[in-house]
């Protein structure tokens, strides 16, 4: 089986020590094409960077809800430098993530949903798909659905179990990809909201180093580990792990068009 990995880290500072060997480590295990997601302006360009490096990794740039910074004109200026980013490259892919991201304390949901709109019209603009990041913020990602045109498409990734919001991002036209937390014992809902996405939007991840699949839960995260989200959506869905691999391939390809 061959996998398209739609969204991993592999900038990440976990992978330090070892990347090279991770990197050829995931593309043996049969993940044949990957997106490398950015956060902010440093991630977006190492991932820009990997992208470049190897052939079979593609980037995003973007900047997590997290990293927004503290003013709409600073937001702005960020922006522009993302712009710039997407622009140094053809292996730029979407925008992403943004999002909202209202886990931790000292957040300011204003300036999330302003970053998170400006950057969704940035992906018009360049005629790119989004990302989506949401994080305890179900009600105004809604919202924001609601309210937004995804002039490209999108995804709406690591997809929360909760049936309003995959709703409305069905709706919307959005691909829905699923990580490791379809496999955890404690998932609820997992296999209704599974079942709730269409054979031709349905997507998987890994979000590595995070979020590792059963039954490595807790441990450092890779894209090798794959297969074993495929073998949960296939048992969900009823189907074998090889259909599920197969149309998640082509539906990235499909979302992610020609550059890839």
């Amino acid at each position: 089986m061959n996998f398209f990995e739609t969204h991993t880290h592999l900038d990440d500072d976990k992978f330090n020590e070892d990347r090279k060997q991770v990197i050829e480590k995931i593309y043996k295990s049969g993940v044949t094409k990957c997106v490398n997601v950015g956060c902010s302006i440093e991630t977006s360009k190492n991932s820009v960077e990997l992208a470049k490096k190897y052939e079979f990794i593609y980037a995003t740039c973007g900047i997590h809800p997290s990293e927004i910074s503290e003013s709409e004109k600073e937001i702005e200026k960020d922006v522009e430098k993302i712009k710039e980013i997407v622009e140094s490259s053809s292996k730029v892919v979407a925008i992403g993530e943004i999002g909202l991201d209202y886990h931790y304390d000292g957040f300011d949901k204003e300036l999330q949903k302003i970053g998170f709109i400006k950057q969704i019209e940035l992906a018009n603009e360049l005629e790119l798909p989004i990302v989506i990041h949401t994080r305890d913020a179900i009600d105004d990602t809604i919202e924001v659905l609601r309210n937004s045109d995804f002039e490209n498409g999108g995804i709406l990734h690591c997809c929360p179990f909760n049936r309003e919001l995959v709703k409305h991002a069905l709706d919307k036209g959005l691909y829905i990809a699923f990580g490791g937390t379809c496999t955890f014992k404690n998932s609820k809902n997992a296999k209704e909201i599974i079942n709730m996405v269409p054979d031709n939007k349905l997507l998987i991840e890994t979000d590595s180093p995070y979020l590792a699949p059963e039954p490595f839960r807790g441990t450092r995260n890779d894209s090798s580990n794959l297969n074993l989200i495929v073998k949960k959506i296939a048992e969900f869905r009823g189907r074998t792990s090889e259909e599920i691999a197969d149309l998640t391939y082509k539906n990235a390809e499909n979302l992610f068009g020609k550059g890839v």
